[in-house]
């Protein structure tokens, strides 16, 4: 692994047989990701995948999901 910053890091995982990645310890632990917690898998053909914690997501997304009025669509 090659440690960028304390925020951030690049590191390449291998696929497993089921299609499975292991997410590192620094990254598990950097965005404290525990057994259990569910990730949004994201991807652009161009850019390629992310994973994003889902509280995250949906609070980043929160502002986008409202209408005009600021409630939820």
């Amino acid at each position: 692994m090659k440690d960028i910053k304390e925020d951030r890091f690049i590191v390449s995982v291998k696929v497993g047989p089921k299609f499975q990645i292991t997410i590192p310890a620094a990254a598990r632990k950097l965005f404290d990701i525990q057994e259990g917690d569910t990730l949004m898998v994201m991807g652009d053909k161009e850019k390629g995948i992310a994973l994003v914690k889902d509280d995250v997501f949906y609070q980043l997304m929160g502002g986008v999901l409202k209408n005009d009025d600021g409630n939820k669509n």
